[in-house]
């Protein structure tokens, strides 16, 4: 009954709101008057007499007619036709249109409520003829209906995803996001449902939230098996109903490694060879294991875990290529051992407890033969240390080097001595046993040590510097006491007028070139020759010192100016060995303190001075600036003008030069141009210039001459050929050969004008062959430009 009730009661409410909004019927409202007080007249005032809800449209729509939307209507509307209804507002009379006498509201076109979901209009009731407003202005809403008219679309058009392999069911991988534009609030048109359409049975996708997951365990997620997927997500809005529209996006997920596979050698047994000569630290070779992992999973260590060569071989890891590199760790020897066998080991560096065991490894055989090689002789020691007394005689052998042949065949060994380490040949070495003598004296004083190189290289190998072997000889020469001891410095000490018996004078010390075990002990005493009537005495302080001491008193400067004391030095070695010094003493005034007075000017002048050998190389560098000047001086003096020729023995060609430019062909002043047009007048005065003239010779009878022909018709071949006898001819002339320059071409000359003004320009080919007419003298100009000419055109 309860149920009948409630039912009735919603169909009658149903009703009444749809009369309302869809009718879009007016609601009336009282007027009211209202008195007013201030013109106390009785005014009257109604208000709106309409207004309207929200109106509803629904979106795209398709129809060719106007959509109607609904009806406005004012209690002021009697029917009579004199109520106008006016719109305005967003889109009015172009969106929306109104029917001025009904009141009916229609939409021009379709509307897309995404791009805009409602439009704000106004209407008003106007008197039709006045247009007098007959109510107030009224705001009312128009609403699109959504309708499902967008399908879902992803933030991203593909997403790109990672998960480590191995991982369990149900492993977070990533999220999609899918967005409607249709309205949440109506319907289910953007209420959306995820599902995978395509990356079954490999992941999964949660239909609310779009969380991808992965679908299977981890033995099925391998990386090695399959490392990438791609996997179609689809977004349904409708709540995934059927009739919802669709959205995809592809998600690309790749499997990221993790450390679940041990390394493996590629082979078990490996084998390698390496000559005996290796050195160590050399590379023997390489071998190989693969990890199915990548990166930081894929990294190896190998290391040596047996065999017999465990101590002579090493192995490292290339980080690059995760190669094994064997190694020499230790000198190898064909002749003591062949071959070794190694046991390789090798494991992950960073191994995952998770999937795989800490002691997961995989050992290999390694097998490496040595080969022999022609070795150089060896030494039995690295570097020998020999000892021999300074005065060892020429020939004692002071010890000596030993080498062997480590091949099989043990070849006999010849030793030499680097003379490098041994320049002045000081010791020699037998060729056949090593032993090493002395080729020269020693001394130890002069060097102490010597150290030379001893060679040892094959009989059958004295030509091949590679099959040599060296080794260091260290020499120590022992000291024997073959030196005298000497005062150590030169002592000029001073005593007073007024010394007393037995006072000190002076300190002395001694020095010796020698170095005994013990140390030097000196021991001084006063020459014999020193000792008759002596005026000092030499006592020994036991500390290779001793003092001078005055055996007399009032020493006079003018009877005797200086004393000198001869004081013998010996050493406490066997031999023994004793040297005599002399000191020079010198007598001088003192103060009553013992001050000297009289000789300290000339001390502190002799101690200040210069000494004799400076004194000497000052005066020959004096000496011989002297010598210089006067040299230069005398080159100077000395120095005269060389004569035009050198030697009568001179037969070559000389040429005068006189310096004279002039001013060109066109200067007439420079010098007398009638000369040159007259010859004749200048052959009375015409000397050599080129010779110093002489006294002796007689004057030269007067030489026949032709009378030569005018300027204008002379031919320089006959003005030459004149000129030439007239040299020939003349007694004066040296017999050697000169250059004379005439400086006259004359009229009509083969060569033409040697001026540059009147030259020819061209540089076509000339025969220069008639140059060799001209005689012998001329010859050697025609073979010169014809030589040239044909070179250039060559």
């Amino acid at each position: 009954m309860r149920t009948w009730i409630v039912l009735l009661l919603w169909a009658c409410a149903h009703k009444t709101v749809n009369a309302v909004a869809l009718s879009r019927g007016p609601v009336r409202r009282k007027t009211k008057e209202i008195e007013g007080q201030e013109d106390k007249e009785l005014l009257r005032r109604s208000k709106r007499g309409w207004m309207w809800r929200q109106f509803f449209l629904q979106e795209e729509y398709t129809g060719t007619e106007h959509q109607y939307i609904g009806k406005l209507h004012s209690d002021m509307d009697k029917g009579d036709g004199t109520v106008m209804y006016v719109l305005s507002g967003e889109g009015a009379g172009t969106i929306f249109v109104i029917d001025a006498s009904s009141g009916d509201l229609h939409a021009t076109r379709s509307l897309d409520r995404e791009e805009k979901p409602f439009y704000s209009l106004r209407a008003q009731a106007v008197n039709k003829k006045t247009g007098v407003p007959l109510e107030p202005e009224t705001e009312f809403i128009v609403k699109l209906h959504d309708i499902n008219d967008n399908e879902p679309k992803f933030d991203k058009e593909v997403y790109t995803a990672s998960v480590p392999e191995r991982s369990h069911i149900g492993t977070y991988v990533t999220q999609v996001t899918a967005q409607d534009a249709d309205d949440e609030m109506f319907g289910y048109s953007a209420k959306l449902a995820y599902s995978i359409s395509q990356g079954h049975p490999y992941f999964s996708v949660e239909p609310n939230t779009g969380i991808i997951r992965t679908a299977l365990g981890p033995s099925d997620m391998d990386r090695e098996q399959r490392e990438h997927y791609q996997v179609v997500i689809e977004a349904k809005d409708m709540a995934g109903q059927k009739g919802g529209l669709t959205g995809s996006t592809t998600v690309n997920i790749s499997l990221t490694d993790v450390n679940d596979n041990p390394p493996h050698f590629t082979q078990s047994i490996y084998q390698f060879s390496v000559p005996e000569l290796t050195n160590v630290g050399s590379s023997v070779g390489r071998i190989e294991a693969v990890d199915a992992d990548v990166g930081r999973n894929a990294e190896m260590d190998y290391t040596v875990v047996g065999g017999d060569g465990l101590d002579v071989f090493d192995i490292s890891t290339d980080r690059k290529t995760q190669e094994g590199i064997l190694s020499v760790k230790k000198p190898l020897d064909y002749e003591k051992k062949k071959s070794y066998l190694l046991q390789i080991k090798v494991q992950n560096m960073h191994p995952d407890p998770r999937f795989l065991s800490l002691d997961a490894k995989d050992i290999a055989t390694v097998r490496i033969s040595i080969e022999d090689v022609d070795e150089p002789p060896q030494f039995q020691k690295v570097s020998y240390i020999l000892e021999v007394k300074e005065d060892a005689a020429v020939g004692t052998v002071i010890g000596s080097v030993s080498a062997v042949d480590p091949d099989i065949r043990r070849s006999p060994v010849k030793y030499s001595i680097d003379r490098h380490t041994d320049v002045d040949r000081v010791f020699g070495v037998y060729a056949g046993n090593g032993s090493i003598f002395l080729q020269r004296p020693l001394d130890r004083e002069e060097f102490a040590w010597h150290n030379i190189s001893v060679i040892a290289t094959e009989f059958r190998h004295l030509d091949n510097p590679e099959q040599t072997s060296r080794v260091p000889v260290y020499i120590r020469v022992l000291d024997v006491n073959d030196n005298p001891p000497m005062l150590a410095s030169f002592y000029e000490t001073f005593v007073c007028e007024n010394a007393k018996v037995g006072q000190k004078i002076q300190t002395i010390s001694a020095v010796d070139l020698d170095d005994p075990v013990g140390g030097h002990r000196f021991l001084f005493s006063l020459a014999p020759e020193s000792s008759v009537r002596a005026n000092f005495s030499v006592r020994d302080n036991g500390d290779n010192t001793a003092g001078i001491f005055t055996r007399r008193s009032g020493f006079g400067r003018m009877h005797k100016s200086t004393h000198l004391v001869a004081v013998v030095i010996s050493d406490g070695t066997f031999p023994m060995q004793s040297s005599t010094g002399t000191l020079t003493v010198r007598v001088c005034t003192c103060d009553r303190d013992g001050n000297m007075e009289m000789c300290n000017a000339e001390a502190l002048t002799s101690s200040a001075g210069l000494s004799t050998g400076a004194l000497v190389a000052i005066l020959l560098c004096i000496l011989i600036l002297l010598l210089i000047v006067v040299l230069f001086a005398a080159l100077k003096r000395q120095k005269k003008k060389e004569p035009l020729i050198i030697s009568k023995e001179d037969v070559r060609d000389n040429v005068v030069s006189y310096n004279d430019e002039g001013g060109g062909e066109e200067d007439t002043q420079a010098f007398d141009i009638g000369a040159l047009r007259h010859p004749e007048a200048m052959e009375d005065s015409k000397m050599r210039r080129d010779i110093l003239p002489s006294e002796s010779l007689y004057p030269p009878p007067p030489l026949r001459r032709t009378i030569v022909p005018s300027r204008e018709n002379t031919d320089v071949l006959d003005f030459i050929n004149q000129r030439v006898q007239e040299n020939d001819g003349n007694p004066t002339a040296p017999p050697y050969d000169s250059l004379a320059t005439y400086a006259y071409e004359g009229n009509g000359s083969v060569a033409e004008s040697l001026s540059s003004l009147g030259s020819v320009s061209s540089e076509g080919a000339q025969d220069y062959n008639y140059l060799s007419e001209w005689g012998p003298r001329f010859r050697k100009l025609a073979d010169m430009y014809g030589g040239e000419d044909s070179d250039w055109d060559s």
